[in-house]
């Protein structure tokens, strides 16, 4: 038995969300035709409304209703650290943290020359503009430590050192509360080489 063209219609588009395969679009959308058509419509008019409404800042590239958004209108913020970061979920990490007051560039993606991920397609060129303000006096990078954030940051190392900027990573190691013993030797042996003093 064949879907209406319409159920057919609601299942593939359900399965662009990450993670979302057939069998799983499938259940999300007979469950929102089934058993909750209200939260399906509200779903629907958030999606437009956020659709029509919601864009990127043209300074940081993160999402913002306004052309700028309010972290980078922000008079109590220092304008002389940029830190770097992959996605705007990572700036909401950084926030929740309360232990950096400087601006942020997003660069929504990281290199991956495999799935066709460039330097322009992280939008780079608006990186370099961004850093070679006259204001930020360091970049901070805080790409996620995987092969393509690595491969990310040490590219965008390279370019900003050939201008003069100065550039830092943030540190990795031990997390907070964690126990050596169930640590893995990768992120211990990082941990001892990034050692700082006492």
């Amino acid at each position: 038995m064949k879907n209406p063209p319409a159920l057919e219609q609601l299942i593939e588009s359900l399965r662009c969300l990450p993670g979302v395969g057939p069998r799983s679009a499938l259940r999300m959308a007979y469950y929102l035709l089934q058993r909750d058509r209200k939260g399906a419509n509200a779903l629907a008019l958030a999606l437009s409304e956020a659709l029509e409404t919601v864009g990127h800042c043209k300074l940081c590239n993160n999402f913002s209703e306004q052309p700028v958004c309010p972290l980078c209108e922000s008079e109590k913020r220092e304008g002389s650290l940029l830190c770097v970061v992959e996605m705007p979920t990572d700036v909401m990490m950084l926030e929740q943290t309360q232990s950096y007051n400087g601006m942020y560039f997003v660069l929504l993606g990281r290199l991956s020359p495999l799935d066709g991920v460039g330097p322009k397609e992280i939008h780079l060129d608006k990186l370099l503009k961004r850093a070679q303000n006259g204001t930020v006096k360091e970049v901070i990078l805080a790409t996620n430590y995987t092969v393509e954030g690595e491969a990310t940051a040490h590219y965008i190392i390279e370019l900003l050192k050939a201008r003069g900027i100065q550039v830092s990573r943030i540190a990795r190691g031990l997390p907070m509360g964690g126990e050596i013993e169930y640590v893995d030797s990768g992120t211990l042996a990082h941990a001892i080489m990034g050692r700082n003093p006492c």
